[in-house]
């Protein structure tokens, strides 16, 4: 759920950009700073996220999280300006930050060695699903009310229907953090042991329990004695293998997928498409999206972690350069779009 909820409420703006925007008589500028200013709100998030659990637990802080989603959806949806908008997707940005951090810190805190890598997996999973959920919410509440500019319940248009629909995962998320244990990692570090010890045997049921929690407490010493200078290296202060990793997490960033993310609907209005053909095509996007993830999955431990790269970095390539060449064959925007005729006849 925290991935979903990841996934869910980054790309749940998609299909109400434009009626935000003519809703508050934003210009680009805004409309782009008012979508992007929830990652700044995520990198805030993400930032603290492993330190108040180290503080309060694992289990509060997704509660936190939970509440911050809760509180941002119903803000946003009923926000009466453009900055008030902007703070409650700030808001809504902390939780995604937390959600990111804690959902796989708890999985690898909490999972058998045997399944820790799928279930590391599922999250990425979820995350997509999130975004398949958003877009499918979206294209449904603007097909409901015939435009996402347009009213749909209680005097509410519909634009601000596809924000507050983010309550339900967001409550879900909550109800379901109450009820799982504390990890014996927080356990341990707060002298918890036997506690500690009681969760190691119900949840991860290892054949011996007293030798998984020794295993933890000499794990936590040992990250206790670790320090950034176990990084250093002569590239730039930093390990080379490091500034790859580094590389790699921004550039898989930079290659348009997020643009793609948040602004489809858009997009594809654009180069002449209707508002349902569009809702429709971002749909398929994603749809795409997970399927790949699940064939990901699959062959990750078959082909093997770098070959997949290397395959999916091709697959970027080729499509973005389909992208780039089809959107510069159109000519004028919208209903006055216009488009070559197959075999050089006219169009």
């Amino acid at each position: 759920m925290g991935g979903l909820l990841f996934g869910f409420d980054t790309s749940v703006i998609n299909g109400a950009v434009n009626s935000i925007q003519s809703t508050f008589s934003m210009g680009s500028a805004a409309v782009g700073i008012t979508v992007a200013i929830t990652l700044i709100g995520c990198a805030i998030g993400a930032w603290f996220a492993g330190q108040l659990a180290d503080v309060w637990g694992r289990k509060p802080v997704m509660v936190l999280a939970a509440s911050l989603f809760v509180i941002s959806s119903i803000g946003s949806a009923y926000a009466f300006a453009v900055w008030e908008l902007m703070s409650w997707r700030i808001i809504g940005g902390l939780a995604i930050g937390i959600a990111s951090v804690i959902a796989p810190t708890y999985i690898g805190e909490m999972a058998p060695a045997r399944i820790r890598g799928g279930l590391s997996s599922l999250q990425q999973l979820a995350i997509t699903l999130g975004i398949f959920l958003a877009l499918l919410s979206d294209a449904g509440l603007e097909r409901a009310a015939g435009g996402a500019g347009n009213q749909l319940w209680w005097g509410m248009d519909a634009w601000r229907w596809m924000l507050l629909v983010g309550v339900i995962p967001a409550v879900v998320y909550g109800l379901l953090s109450l009820t799982i244990p504390e990890s014996p990692h927080f356990l341990i570090r707060k002298g918890r042991n036997q506690d500690a010890l009681a969760v190691i045997r119900r949840v991860t049921a290892p054949t011996d329990p007293e030798g998984r929690l020794k295993e933890i407490a000499e794990s936590l010493e040992n990250e206790r004695r670790s320090t950034y200078r176990d990084l250093r290296g002569p590239a730039l202060g930093l390990q080379p293998i490091l500034w790859i990793g580094i590389g790699m997490a921004a550039f898989q960033e930079h290659v348009g997928i997020n643009a793609i993310f948040y602004y489809s609907t858009t997009l594809w209005e654009s180069v002449g498409f209707s508002q349902q053909d569009s809702s429709t095509t971002s749909v398929i996007t994603a749809t795409i999206n997970v399927v790949l993830t699940f064939v990901a999955i699959f062959f990750v431990y078959k082909v093997g972690r770098k070959r997949l790269l290397l395959v999916g970095s091709v697959g970027m390539f080729v499509g973005l350069i389909a992208a780039a060449i089809s959107f510069s064959q159109a000519t004028g925007s919208g209903t006055s779009l216009s488009l070559p005729a197959p075999g050089g006849r006219s169009p």
